[in-house]
């Protein structure tokens, strides 16, 4: 067996934990049960890039769903390894998209001062496009229409793509219309939503290939928190800036995957070993949270899911 590196960044850490943390080149499946030290396995991972892998902060991308999250690692990565933390490409996905579009967003009509509608601001247009279309707007109500274009944009669907799937809504007959027309008012005006940052990044990278050369050859390691909360574009994304050295790290339990509502695709999480047969499977199993009594009951439940990375947690 290797001998493992001394490193003051591994010596606060379980073998698990560990593992997360030395296996950096090459992708890595990371199953965090809830109360395992997933966000300490991530920070000393990518302190551990830095400081004994010598990795550039700007070669590494770490996406997270939060804002909080997002603040608190970097934080905790400077506490370890200093003001070099603070260049990571480390943010929420719609953060760091943003930060690419802002720099190449002239490449697909947009200009960089672009502003990025929040719901309020889509629902406004979205109701006087209805109007404007005379349209029924007890029928094609602007949240319920704006939902069903989050849906499209989450699976990569142009209003072409989306126009050729046929009826969505027996009740709502004009979805695609709106959308077209949605889709031109955004371009006219320089602006996009939440959901366009997701599917405007996928469409540069597919109608310029020598942009995402350039980000794969930059992003050397790239780690992903919360996978399973992850949505179709989200992951499509991810596998495109990692193809280059397929060093992507994600991290993401099963068993906490919430957010099919508004998108997340927990058969990301589960075919992620298909999608990289060379992946590197680790499980953290031991709960730092909870007494062995309330592990074991939460032990009983989970093991009937449907669809599972089986994992036992356990407590001393």
């Amino acid at each position: 067996m290797a001998a493992v590196p001394d490193s003051p960044l591994l010596r606060s850490l379980n073998d698990a934990q560990r593992q997360g943390v030395l296996h950096t080149e090459g992708p890595c499946l990371i199953i965090a049960g809830a109360g395992s030290g997933k966000t300490r396995t991530l920070v000393h991972r990518t302190a551990y890039l830095l400081k004994e892998k010598n990795a550039h902060p700007l070669s590494i991308m770490a996406l997270t769903f939060t804002n909080k999250a997002a603040r608190e690692m970097i934080s905790r990565i400077e506490a370890l390894v200093g003001a070099q933390a603070r260049s990571l490409w480390m943010g929420t996905f719609h953060a760091i998209f943003a930060r690419i579009l802002r720099k190449e967003a002239h490449k697909i009509g947009y200009t960089s001062t672009y502003s990025i509608l929040d719901i309020d601001d889509a629902q406004s247009i979205l109701r006087n496009l209805i109007q404007e279309l005379q349209l029924d707007d007890k029928v094609y109500k602007p949240n319920r229409v704006l939902n069903y274009l989050s849906q499209a944009k989450n699976n990569l669907m142009s209003w072409r793509t989306f126009e050729q799937q046929g009826e969505w809504d027996s009740r709502m007959p004009h979805l695609a219309t709106i959308y077209k027309h949605y889709a031109g008012h955004c371009k006219r005006a320089n602006a996009m939503d939440f959901d366009d940052l997701l599917f405007n990044t996928h469409w540069l990278f597919q109608e310029h290939p020598e942009v995402l050369l350039r980000y794969q050859n930059q992003i050397r390691y790239l780690l992903l928190d919360e996978f399973q909360d992850t949505n179709y574009a989200q992951y499509q994304i991810v596998k495109e800036l990692s193809a280059a050295h397929q060093n992507l790290c994600a991290v993401g339990d099963d068993a906490q995957s919430i957010y099919s509502f508004r998108g997340a695709c927990i058969e990301n999480l589960l075919s992620f070993e298909k999608d990289y047969p060379e992946v590197r499977l680790i499980r953290l199993e031991q709960n730092y949270r909870s007494t062995q009594c309330i592990v074991s009951a939460s032990n009983s439940l989970i093991v009937h899911n449907k669809g599972q990375i089986p994992k036992e947690l356990w407590t001393d």
